[in-house]
């Protein structure tokens, strides 16, 4: 099959006209969230820790604030594309029309990963209405931005292939996602952290892709930028692994 650009646009266009739709819920809302964020932690808690490694507390949250939609958004915004065609019964229109998966992967998941990379930048900007920001790393802090949103784009698809219901796509982001990200290092650094629960959280894979993302921003990490880039990587590809397997066996796709 010749590839078909036109296809992957037809699906892309549709994700993203979705957004638009409903801007309330895709854009204002993480924003305002993110907001009041800086009022909690920045006002309440940056007033007993001014510093973390020598960067001010209010500017040290960002990196992992940004994460925290992320990675929420990149799930949700891919796993209720798919999910929707399959609810609707049009997913049978899409299986049949002449788009290979690869080209219908690209589609939803590039769609969802570009809201969810344009959402990041746009807190990005929203944070520093609060605090000074200087990227030391620009180049990488995009790398990681635009890996990480496909990354977990990618995980968003696997979760809409594989829920049954309106409850599943939002189990596995309130209930495992969520808690990570919170238990990852977002608002405080592991090394603060007792030794014992310090070898605990490298468990945590989510510490790995925050501790590179604030590297690209201050210099400074709980774990080694090469170390994050490769389970980034590695989730990526795991990632890619099992939506071909869905494909290739119909998973959930064509029964």
């Amino acid at each position: 099959m010749t590839f078909n650009g036109y296809g992957i646009w037809a699906i892309y266009r549709f994700e993203m006209a979705r957004a638009l739709r409903t801007v309330w819920q895709s854009i204002v809302t993480p924003v305002i969230t993110t907001a009041l964020y800086f009022v909690v932690f920045g006002s309440a808690i940056g007033g007993r820790m001014t510093e973390i490694d020598g960067v001010p507390y209010g500017a040290f949250i960002v990196p992992g604030l940004i994460m925290l939609s992320l990675f929420t958004q990149s799930i949700f915004n891919a796993s209720f594309g798919i999910y929707f065609p399959k609810f609707t019964g049009t997913i049978y229109e899409i299986l049949s029309a002449p788009v290979s998966p690869l080209e219908i992967v690209a589609a939803y998941v590039g769609a969802a990963a570009t809201k969810s990379a344009l959402l990041g930048l746009i807190i990005l900007a929203t944070a520093t209405l609060f605090v000074p920001l200087h990227i030391l790393h620009p180049v990488w802090m995009l790398a990681f931005l635009v890996l990480i949103s496909v990354t977990f784009s990618l995980f968003g698809f696997i979760i809409g292939i594989w829920a049954d219901g309106f409850e599943q796509l939002q189990m596995i982001p309130m209930l495992v996602v969520t808690p990570l990200t919170f238990l990852g290092g977002s608002f405080y650094s592991i090394d603060m952290l007792p030794p014992v629960w310090r070898t605990v959280t490298l468990f945590n894979p989510v510490v790995y892709l925050i501790s590179g993302f604030r590297w690209a921003f201050f210099g400074t990490s709980d774990v080694g930028v090469v170390i994050s880039m490769t389970a980034t990587l590695g989730f990526f590809f795991t990632c890619l692994a099992v939506v071909g397997w869905m494909f290739k066996t119909g998973y959930r796709l064509k029964s």
